[in-house]
Formats: C-alpha cells, structure tokens, sequence
C-alpha cells in the first residue's frame, strides 16, 4: 500500500491510499481456500470444486468482500503509520472508475484532535455553597404530600352521590346488547369528576345511592385505541354498593404506614433526605459551573469543527424542540435564531471543555472499569422494549462510538469529582433561594459571554429546570436514574390513587395524553447548554469503507 498525504492544515488530513490489484486478488485466493470445504457442487464430492469455479460462482461476492476488507484494514494501518487520532469516523471513499483487476485510490479524510499540552490543575479554588435542610422545610413537603393524598370513609346509605364523591360500583359494558371484552369490573372505585373515564360515565353516576343500579349510555371516543369502540354507542349496567365522601387526611403513624413506612418519623425522614438530595444537587451544578469557568479560562485551543458542528447540531435540535413546545412557537424559534452564533460558540466551549476533561483524566489514570460500563450498559437497555434489549447490549459491544456515547457521562463525572479532591474548596452556608440565585447569577453571565455581552439572568422559574439538567451531560444518551428512596412516598401515594381508579385499565377508561414538559426559556436553556462540556467522542477503532465502495466492485 502506497500512502500519499494531500492536506495537513490545521487538524484537516487527507490522504490517497494506493492499493494494489495484487493485494486484493491475494485476499481473494486465501477466501476460496479458506470456503473451499464447505462448497458444495453438483458433480464434485465436498471439498473438491476447483477455485477456479468457486471464483465464477462466487467471485463478485468475494470481490466485495476482499476490497471492503483490505480497504478497512489501510485505513487502520494509515492511522497507525501517522499516529493519527480523529476526532469523527474518518470518511473513506472509494476512487471513480475502480475496477477488478486494477490499482484501488481509496481517498481519507478526517479532522484529528489537537494535542493539548498538560492541562495544570493547580490552584483551582472552590467555594461550596452548604444549604442546611430546617425542620419546617420537611413540614412544608409533608404537608404538601398529605394534600395529594385524598382519603375517604363511608357515607351513609341515603347519601347520593355527589361530585368529588367516592362510589364502589360494579359495571357491565354491552355493545348492541352484548357483554364487550374489558368492560367488566367488580367493586371499582371511582371519583366522581375526577376525569379518569370516558366523558359521560362519571357525570352519570351522580344521585346512585348504596344498593341501586342503574344503566347508563355513552360514546367512546373516535380516538380511543380499541377498535371495535371507536365512536361506538354502549350501555353500562351498573351496580353501587357504597358512596363515600372525602375526608381529611390526618398526618400519623397510620398515614405513613398507608405509604408503606414504618411510621411519621420514617417518612420525615425520607422526606428530608429528598431535600437534601435536591439542594446537594443544585450545590455540585454551582461547583461544576466555577470549575469548568476556571479550566475554560486557562485553556485556549483549537477544536476539530466537525466536532463543533456535531455538538451545535445536538443543541440547536434540543432548542427547537423547546421553542416547538411554548405558547408562541413562531417567537420563541425567531428569539433562538437571532442568537444561532451564540449557541455555536457555546457548542465550542463544550467541546473545548470535552476535550479537556478527557486529557485530564487520561493524564491522571481515571477510567470507568468494566463493572460500572456493564451497570451503564444494563440500566440504558430498560429504555427498551424486553424483547429489543439484546439487541442493543450488542449493538453497543460492537460499536465502539456508541459505548463512548454511553460512558462518557459517567467518565465526566469521575474527572469533575477528581478535580474537587484535587481543589481548594471552602464552604459558606446558604439559604436555598441565595444557592439558587447564585445558580440564576452564573447562567446570566455564561449567557453573556458566548456573544460577548451582558444578559439579564434566567428567570427563575426556568433556572430549576436548567439546574437538574447541568449534570445531565451531553453527547451521550443518559439512562434514566433510578428513583431516590425518599420519592417512594409520593410515588406509593400515587399508586393507591391509581388502585382507586382500577378502571382505567378497562375499555371505560380516557387514556389520557402525557403531559408535555415545560419548555426551557431561551435564556436558561443556553446558559444550560453553555455549562456543560462535551463529551470527548471514541473515534471507531475499525474505519470502514462506507457501503459504495462495494457497490462500484
């Protein structure tokens, strides 16, 4: 193989890989020999078909494979001959008018990453903003808790059935005077107006009283999922055993146990270790930002652009998927590009950052070790369906750009905990609205800086989103965290509201569409975007040919 450099300007290489007939008819032969034995012809006994019959039977299929191959394989040594280390899959083409028999000009192109003199960690001073969680802080969220958490108790038998009332009912759907699939269900309960089953179902259970029955009409929905009710007319047989009204919850002992706790202290407990979860969580997005300020200061160096082009295009999809999902669409995506060159000089202070970190762990012998890629690889692959699973764990093994998207995350956070140990942290106690305000002050200033002028802070109620995702990191797919132990009491509570509207999995039941997430303001959401540092991108270790290149054999 012939190797001829044709640019080096800046982090741009191109080279022209001669590879010649020889080699590839070579490949060709030693794949005849090697599928020779298990060929089978009529008119030769197994093993015995000449090559030369092999070849015209195979030989286009061989071809293919022996260029795509040798192709691979030149690229592999040419990155090892220069000592190249791309920053993206190189792009490797296959010259115009190859044909079998002939020299093959494979041409490459690539971006390298920049070599980065030793990244200097001394020095870096922290300051650790401490909020103590108070007592009346975990009042407040247990008060907030017993609110979400309806209860009721028996009504007497007169009692009708108002709205916000409870009733226990059995129901028998029919569809043309018969029993349909799904429409049964014995002692349900359901909340008057609480919206949870087809319009119509719950208004006509206002009046029942204990022991009546009654049958009602309603329509199901022209969208509702099952086929055989979309905008079908149907009837309910229905029977009330009780009415129950709402009553106020007593927060005790019993009311924790409701939740599955051992007792009020427990919950308290649980209660206050969200807490400090939460504000432990804005205090390392305060640090994390007054670090990756200080190595951003210290630190001016070129970036591979195809790796600017990558983050910005990460970015700028999240940013209008965001501004899709606001009240005015039309002038939240105006508002975003009238910054576009902010948010790309954002995209190469991430990568910048990316960079930077990676060096900085490598120099310092941190790693994820296999055990923890193998949790990352395990809790990323519940995203997907039970029977898709094992498909993605090998997609992942077997891609090497794929498994650096999935460790990168944790591969940052480890360097970001080095450089803690490694600073000079000091601690100052705070007031949540002052660690938040600090937060809001920082973002003010990230956003300011891309464009190189003063913007007013993020308003507050988008800081709070932009603080949980400063640690969510980029260019990389984060595997949904499991839930903190002390969310449990929530959830369970959410739960027993669910057991009280078993009907929900009937044919009765509105499926209601999920909720759509509140859109950043632009404001936050660059300086979100500016906080975090890109990951630094594995190139793949094997560069392949792209799928043309056989296609022209």
């Amino acid at each position: 193989m012939q190797i001829v450099e044709t640019t080096n300007e800046g982090l741009k290489r191109a080279y022209t890989l001669t590879i010649t007939a020889g080699e590839i008819a070579e490949r060709v032969d030693n794949e005849v020999k090697r599928i020779a034995p298990q060929v089978r012809m009529q008119g030769f006994r197994p093993g015995k078909v000449p090559p030369n019959l092999i070849k015209k039977m195979h030989g286009a299929a061989l071809h293919s494979d022996a260029l795509n191959t040798t192709v691979r394989e030149s690229v592999d040594e040419l990155m090892r001959e220069k000592e190249l280390r791309p920053a993206l899959q190189p792009s490797v083409e296959l010259g115009e008018g190859y044909e079998e028999g002939k020299d093959a000009e494979v041409s490459v192109e690539l971006e390298v990453l920049p070599t980065i003199e030793a990244p200097s960690i001394d020095g870096l001073k922290i300051e650790r903003l401490v909020v103590p969680v108070s007592d009346a802080q975990v009042d407040e969220s247990l008060a907030s808790l017993a609110s979400n958490q309806k209860s009721f108790k028996d009504a007497a038998k007169t009692k009708k059935a108002a709205e916000g009332d409870q009733v226990v009912v059995d129901f028998l759907g029919k569809l043309d005077g018969e029993p349909f699939e799904g429409g049964k269900a014995q002692e349900q309960a359901i909340e008057i107006g609480s919206g949870r089953l087809i319009p119509g179902f719950e208004d006509q259970l206002v009046g029942l009283k204990a022991g009546e029955e009654k049958v009602i009409t309603v329509t199901f929905p022209e969208d509702y999922p099952a086929e055989n009710l979309k905008g079908k007319e149907v009837t309910f047989d229905i029977t009330c055993h009780k009415v129950k009204v709402e009553t106020e919850t007593t927060v005790d002992d019993d009311f924790a146990k409701g939740l599955g706790l051992e007792s009020l202290d427990k919950l308290k407990e649980l209660l206050r270790g969200q807490l400090e979860q939460e504000t432990n969580g804005l205090t390392r997005t305060q640090m994390k930002r007054s670090l990756l300020d200080q190595l951003a200061a210290g630190h001016d160096f070129a970036v591979p652009p195809s790796m600017v082009d990558a983050e910005f295009e990460q970015i700028w999809n999240t940013l209008q998927q965001e501004a899709s999902r606001e009240e005015d669409p039309e002038a939240a995506i105006k508002e975003i590009e009238a910054e576009k060159d902010d948010y790309r000089k954002i995209a190469e202070r991430r990568v910048r950052l990316g960079l930077l970190l990676s060096e900085i762990g490598q120099a310092n012998s941190v790693d994820v070790s296999e055990q923890e890629m193998q949790m990352l690889l395990a809790q990323a692959a519940q995203q997907y369906p039970q029977d898709q699973r094992q498909r993605f764990v090998e997609f992942v093994r077997s891609n090497p750009m794929a498994a650096a998207q999935l460790r990168a995350p944790l591969y940052e956070d480890k360097v970001v905990d080095f450089l803690f140990d490694k600073a000079d942290v000091t601690e100052r106690e705070v007031t949540r609205e002052e660690l938040e305000a600090a937060i809001e002050a920082d973002e003010g200033e990230e956003s300011a800086k891309p464009a190189a002028k003063k913007k007013a802070p993020a308003k507050k109620a988008s800081s709070k989103k932009a603080d949980a995702d400063a640690e969510a990191k980029p260019a990389a797919k984060k595997a949904p965290a499991k839930k903190a132990a002390a969310k449990k009491a929530a959830a369970k509570a959410d739960a027993d509201a669910d057991a009280d509207a078993k009907a929900d999995e009937t044919p009765a039941a509105k499926k209601a569409p999920a909720k759509k997430a509140a859109a950043k303001k632009p404001a936050a959401a660059k300086a979100d975007a500016d906080a975090k540092p890109a990951a630094k991108k594995a190139p793949a270790k094997k560069p392949a040919a792209k799928k043309a290149t056989a296609a022209k054999s």
